[in-house]
Parts: structure tokens; sequence; C-alpha cells
């Protein structure tokens, strides 16, 4: 067993171990547990420490990774998943968030996961690890996408799957003021609402139809399109994958938000043009939201 996959095995059982007398409210100093279980599991491991990393790791950032796999699978209360998967998938999702992409690539990090899960869970493991840990990807891209690594750019972009999708400034009129519905991701990031055409749909009503299922409003008008973008998304099944926006200004009259039940999504609000400004959004819709402000400004 190569000593990254055995320190995967281990750093999960100690993990297993901690969280067994953590539920019932007993803490126990989980690198004793690791150190204690390379003893007895792998004596003389070269990469002990990566064991370490990952266990101290989880703990370090254990708020936001509970907080993704509750929001990544909501039917699922964290308590009630299965112990061996918990503690798979905070393994899995700690390396495809914070781990050194150089190191352990994002497919590599979801493989080995599935792999523990595999070994370690139940007849199901394998494919609730994946489906989780895909929920984030296909929902949300690859995290740290605005990267400009070399890697990157190595893709043929022309032999890549292309997907499209259709997107909106969604604004309403309150008074003199306007405001701007954004949606918020797993990953605390606020975006604008999107999703994927369905086959023989145009753009125009796929967008009309995934922004009013999504953000659950029926008044909805699209008033021009404004722009569009494109990024790549790491899809665990199928690989990289060109994503294509198509962003429309869009007006509505409904006041209240009904964000649709989404893996990757948890928040849907109102914001004054002010107020977005200051909020933390991906860098690539910051030249959509002003090509929005400058439409409306010639609306006005």
């Amino acid at each position: 067993m190569a000593n990254r996959h055995l320190s995967r095995s281990i750093a999960m059982q100690s993990l297993f171990e901690w969280d067994f007398y953590h539920v019932k409210g007993e803490e126990k100093d989980l690198h004793v547990i690791l150190e204690r279980n390379v003893e007895e599991f792998a004596p003389g491991l070269e990469d002990g420490a990566f064991a370490e990393k990952l266990g101290r790791g989880y703990l370090d950032h254990s708020e936001e990774i509970d907080d993704i796999i509750t929001k990544a699978a909501p039917e699922w209360p964290i308590l009630q998943i299965a112990p061996v998967d918990r503690n798979v998938l905070r393994i899995g999702l700690f390396e495809l968030l914070f781990g050194e992409r150089k190191e352990v690539p994002p497919k590599v990090a979801i493989n080995e996961a599935i792999e523990l899960a595999k070994s370690f869970g139940g007849d199901s493991s394998g494919r609730f690890v994946n489906g989780v840990l895909g929920t984030v990807y296909r929902e949300l891209g690859e995290p740290g996408k605005d990267d400009t690594g070399k890697k990157r750019y190595e893709l043929d972009l022309d032999k890549l799957p292309k997907e499209e999708l259709g997107g909106a400034v969604v604004f309403r009129r309150d008074g003199k003021k306007i405001m701007f519905a954004l949606v918020h991701d797993v990953f605390g990031r606020w975006t604008f609402s999107k999703g994927h055409l369905e086959i023989g749909e145009d753009i125009a009503t796929g967008t009309m139809r995934e922004i009013r299922e999504e953000l659950g409003v029926v008044d909805l008008e699209l008033v021009k399109q404004i722009g569009d973008n494109e990024y790549i998304a790491l899809d665990p099944e199928t690989g990289p994958t060109r994503r294509h926006v198509s962003y429309f200004l869009a007006e509505t009259k409904d006041r209240e938000l009904k964000l649709e039940s989404s893996g990757g999504l948890d928040d849907a609000q109102w914001f004054t043009l002010d107020d977005v400004r200051e909020l933390k959004m991906y860098d690539d819709i910051k030249p959509i939201l002003d090509r929005a402000v400058e439409e409306l400004k010639i609306k006005g």
C-alpha cells in the first residue's frame, strides 16, 4: 500500500476514534491517537507526518468543513451520517479545499476518499461519498478556479466537453433604490443565480426557467443580454469541463426570494449596490455586475 494511501487510512481511523468520543462529550487528544495508530498499523511509516497533517488539518477547519457537508447533503444531518462516511468526507474535503493541489490534484483527493469509503464503510459508502464531493464540484466548479497556475493552461480547451448555462443579474426597484438578488455558495462567496440549459432550450428560455426555479420568483423579465464568462469545472466523473455562462439583466417585482434546495447554495438575499460592492465575490462576475450597473444608468 502506498505511503499516502496508508496515511489517509490511519488518519481516517484516528478521526473515527476521536469522533466517537467527541460525540459522547468526551474529549480525546487526536495527536495521541494518531501516534498510537501509526505505531500499531504502520511501524516505520515514512510519511507519518501526512496522517498528522490530515487529522490536524480537519480540526483546524472543522466548522467550515462540517458546514459544507451539511449543505452538500441537506437530507442527512451530520450526526446521522455513518461515522466512517462522515470522517472520510472530512478528510476528502480538507484535501480538496485546504490541501496542496500541486501535491494532491482534486481528482486524486476525490478518488482516494471514495476508496477509503469502499474499504472501511458499507455497501453504499463509496456512492455516498462520491455524491457529496461530486455535488460540491458540479454545483460550483473547482475551488480556486480564479487561480492562474501554469498547469490549468496546459489543458487543450478545444477538446474539453462544453456545458451551456444561463445566468442573470436580477434586480427590483424599491422606490428610488435598486436592489440586486444574489445567492451564497458553500465556499462563502456571493454570486448571481445561474443554471444549466436543458436540451433544446434557447438561452433566454432556459435562463428564465432556471432563475425562476432557483430564486422562487414568478414575475421576471429579461431586459438585455449583458455578457458572458467561461471557466473550467472539475467533475469527478467526467473530468475537466468548460462551462460557458451567458448573463442577462433581469427585472422582477417580487420582493421575496425562496432559494431552491441545492447542495451548492445556502442563501439568497437582496442587496443595495453599495452592499454588493462589499461582498466576497468571484472575480469573474464583477465585470458582469459593472455592465448591469451601466445598463441601468442608461435605462434611468
